[in-house]
């Protein structure tokens, strides 16, 4: 059965792209994520490495 191993997240203002490997760098899913649906969709995600992408609209969250 396949398990996400990492999640990469490319963070923006309003909409989040969210990219689910396996270990050996299979794709999982791809997901089109609003602020709304991020949290609760990382809450029902097994234990993995999140790994986030931030250009320069990511200060938009300091």
């Amino acid at each position: 059965m396949s398990e996400v191993n990492i999640i990469g997240l490319d963070l923006a203002k309003n909409v989040f792209q969210a990219h689910g490997a396996e270990a050996d760098g299979s794709v999982l899913f791809r997901r089109k994520l609003s602020r709304a649906q991020l949290l609760k969709f990382l809450s029902e995600q097994p234990p993995c490495i999140v790994a986030m992408e931030a250009c320069a609209s990511a200060h938009h969250w300091c």
